[in-house]
């Protein structure tokens, strides 16, 4: 079992170094593949017998865990769903507030240019600017939009924010000018800007940061 666990390990490693230049719809089988086939060799699927030891007992416990979120997994991808993380999202019926389940919605910039025309348009409308750095391959960046900037509670306080986002996927010139603009290594990182068009370098947010406290860094700015 235990030479089961180092190789799911690094196997888990692989996939997400992968996740930087694949698609997504084949990240998140892969992923699905890696919960469900340790699965099965952890017998998962054999009935116990009637003497076992508790070390058995918790190995399979882990593997029926693992075989269910496989199985979600592969469902979410079926949906069209692209969040190991939350491969059930969108799915879910009977919501008495849709509006709440909408995702974040952010404007697209690609460049430092895009990114100053925009600055300006929000200071014309009299608005501060959240720039959120974000990338496929960032682990973190997708836990961030998923259990931070979609609480419900945060997409009310960035109501009144125009809400930008770079996507440096990719990596190309342009992503790392607008990463060496600011002085970034790469995501997640997520910029506040004034009505002068100034950021507020104090108020960077690097890395993953909770619901929580990620309000409570909104109402001090």
């Amino acid at each position: 079992a235990s030479k089961i666990v180092f190789g799911v390990i690094m196997l888990a490693v692989a996939v997400w170094m992968l996740e930087r230049i694949i698609a997504p719809e084949l990240t998140m089988l892969f992923w699905a593949m890696l919960c469900i086939i340790p699965a099965i060799y952890l017998r998962v699927l054999d009935p116990l017998p009637e003497i076992d030891s508790g070390w058995h007992k918790f190995w399979k416990g882990a593997g029926v865990i693992l075989l269910a979120y496989g199985v979600l997994i592969l469902i979410g991808l079926s949906a069209g769903n692209t969040n190991p993380l939350l491969p059930l999202k969108g799915l879910a019926s009977g919501s008495t507030n849709p509006q709440q389940e909408a995702p974040i919605e952010f404007k697209r910039v690609a460049s430092l240019a895009e990114l100053d025309q925009k600055l300006k348009a929000a200071s014309a409308q009299g608005k501060w600017v959240m720039l959120d750095f974000y990338a496929d391959w960032c682990i973190s960046c997708k836990e961030m939009e998923a259990y931070t900037l979609n609480n419900p509670d945060v997409k009310q306080a960035l109501s009144s924010f125009v809400l930008l986002q770079a996507d440096v996927t990719e990596n190309n010139d342009q992503d790392k000018a607008l990463l060496k603009a600011f002085d970034l290594i790469g995501p997640p990182a997520i910029l506040f800007f004034n009505l002068n068009q100034q950021e507020q370098s104090s108020a960077r947010v690097i890395g993953y940061q909770e619901a929580e406290a990620f309000l409570q860094h909104l109402s001090q700015l």
